[in-house]
């Protein structure tokens, strides 16, 4: 079984940053890209940003496009998000996703991370 554990989220001040991370452990196949979700209260789950496995490739969705900045570690199963000049719209739960070779969609999930900008 993978799995995905992240880390990372607060408490911040709007203006501020934060770094979450996300580690995959276990019986990890082939993945094909990571992304990060997040979920606010009351709303659907929408999609922040992802990182191509091969070339590494990024995509953000164009309320955080400028302002978070997806990563990879070079050897290591995990990838990270740098979030600055953070804004209250940005509270919410923050979900690490991974799609595996074979898979159709994000197949993998964290329990996420609860980032709260607030001042």
């Amino acid at each position: 079984q993978v799995q995905l554990v992240e880390s990372g989220g607060g408490l911040v001040q709007p203006g501020g940053s934060l770094r979450l991370s996300c580690v995959a452990s276990g019986s990890i196949i082939r993945i094909n890209d990571m992304a990060w979700y997040r979920q606010a209260p009351g709303q659907q789950r929408e999609f922040v940003g992802s990182i191509r496995w091969s070339g590494g490739n990024t995509y953000y969705a164009d309320s955080v496009k400028g302002r978070f900045i997806i990563s990879r570690h070079r050897v290591k199963t995990e990838i990270y998000l740098q979030m600055n000049s953070l804004k209250p719209e940005d509270t919410a739960e923050y979900y690490c996703a991974a799609h595996q070779v074979g898979a159709s969609e994000y197949n993998v999930w964290g329990q996420g991370t609860q980032v709260t900008v607030s001042s």
